[in-house]
């Protein structure tokens, strides 16, 4: 994967990190919502101004202009990788979006730290894309 595609791959891939978690959540629209950003609260992923309603997390989950607030996604990521099916991405662009997120959420001295540090099931469908991240990440993109 060329580094200068990742970028544009993770941006387009967050919708689909939205998408997977309202997917695999068991609760309403506004219920997954209010668990997205309370957890992102929480687990200090991010500061949602306010809570958003199902609408909205209907609205990003489907938005593919890049208008989705980061801690939104970084929070997918986290409950995501809590879930036990075991999700993985389903696209390119969602390995990478999921990438993106992982560095994010924690701090790693190597990429071998970050790979090790994924859960087993992720290893294999996140290599490439994580290898991208970390790359964009130390061009200082990811800041």
């Amino acid at each position: 994967m060329p580094q200068d595609d990742f970028y544009t791959k993770m941006r387009a891939g967050l919708s689909a990190l939205l998408r997977q978690w309202r997917s695999l959540g068991q609760a309403d629209a506004d219920q997954l919502a209010l668990i997205l950003a309370e957890t992102a609260r929480v687990a200090k992923l991010g500061t949602p101004d306010a809570t958003p309603s199902g609408a909205t997390l209907e609205q990003w989950s489907q938005d593919q202009q890049g208008e989705i607030p980061l801690w939104a996604p970084r929070t997918a990521v986290f409950l995501l990788n809590q879930m036990p099916a075991r999700p993985t991405p389903q696209s390119d662009e969602e390995a990478c979006a999921w990438a993106y997120c992982w560095l994010r959420n924690r701090s790693f001295d190597s990429l071998d730290a970050a790979r090790a540090a994924l859960p087993a099931h992720l290893a294999e469908p996140l290599d490439e894309a994580l290898a991208a991240a970390w790359s964009d990440q130390q061009g200082l993109r990811l800041v």
